[in-house]
């Protein structure tokens, strides 16, 4: 598998702030060709790679009032090894986040998916959440969570997969979010999912199925959308003046929600 993705970001700032991208591919997954630029109007700038949990790669650097572009660029050959389980991971992921209220979904969880378990508690909650919510583009509010989103039946990936986050993590099942680049997917942008640990592993589950599993590339993980977000701001006001992403993979793959798929 032959994968290619590139992100280009610019912004104009009005005064001095810190910034941190996550738009790199995670560590793990070793990119064959890889490119990574930052620019202060017309000057390159050199900023500190950071790894944060899973192998987050966060790049931070200072930038004073003026315009910012980013070019991001990677070509990635085969499939990372799947991603280690942690002790700790067990008892974050079952916890209550900011997007996931799991506390508050406890009894419709049950309601909905009483007695089932692993593969078939994946493959019910993928559909049920798909076929509850409308994916509509600009109908969520960066600040709604999973209950949000159940009241208003539509969003977009982030809020499918904290939907999905909080009825597994509800179900004592721990899950968390991944931000991907995501061969296939339409409209093409920045992409998310859930992965929820069964069968000793963490199994993707996109309710969205806007792009098959097995071509998408990690880039952060945590425990929502709070975590896993391209681009924070610390300081002064950021404009997002242009956001292009792009992923393309050598053949597309056919996915099934039956099967479980791991991030490669």
């Amino acid at each position: 598998m032959l994968r290619t993705v590139f992100a280009s970001i610019e912004a104009t700032v009005d005064k001095a702030t810190t910034v941190v991208f996550s738009v790199a591919v995670a560590e793990g997954v070793a990119p064959r060709r890889e490119l990574l630029e930052f620019r202060v109007g017309d000057e390159l700038v050199t900023a500190q790679e950071v790894l944060d949990s899973h192998g987050t790669r966060l790049h931070t650097f200072d930038v004073p009032a003026g315009t910012l572009a980013v070019r991001y660029e990677a070509e990635l050959e085969g499939r990372a090894a799947p991603a280690l389980v942690e002790p700790m991971d067990l008892i974050r992921y079952l916890r209550p986040s900011r997007y996931c209220e799991s506390d508050t979904l406890l009894p419709t969880a049950v309601a909905e998916f009483h007695g089932l378990h692993g593969r078939d508690l994946l493959e019910a909650v993928s559909s049920w959440v798909g076929s509850e919510l409308s994916y509509v583009p600009g109908s969520s509010a960066p600040t709604d969570g999973a209950v949000q989103t159940l009241l208003l039946r539509q969003g977009v990936c982030r809020d499918y997969a904290h939907l999905v986050i909080a009825l597994l993590r509800a179900l004592d099942v721990p899950a968390r979010l991944a931000s991907v680049y995501a061969p296939g997917l339409s409209p093409m942008d920045f992409h998310a999912v859930a992965e929820a640990y069964i069968d000793g592993a963490w199994q993707v589950v996109d309710a969205t199925t806007l792009a098959p599993r097995q071509s998408l590339v990690r880039i952060a993980t945590g425990r929502d959308a709070s975590d896993t977000a391209f681009l924070t701001n610390n300081g002064g006001f950021l404009r997002l003046d242009r956001l292009e992403v792009g992923a393309v993979v050598d053949e597309l793959p056919t996915d099934d929600v039956r099967d479980l798929v791991q991030l490669g």
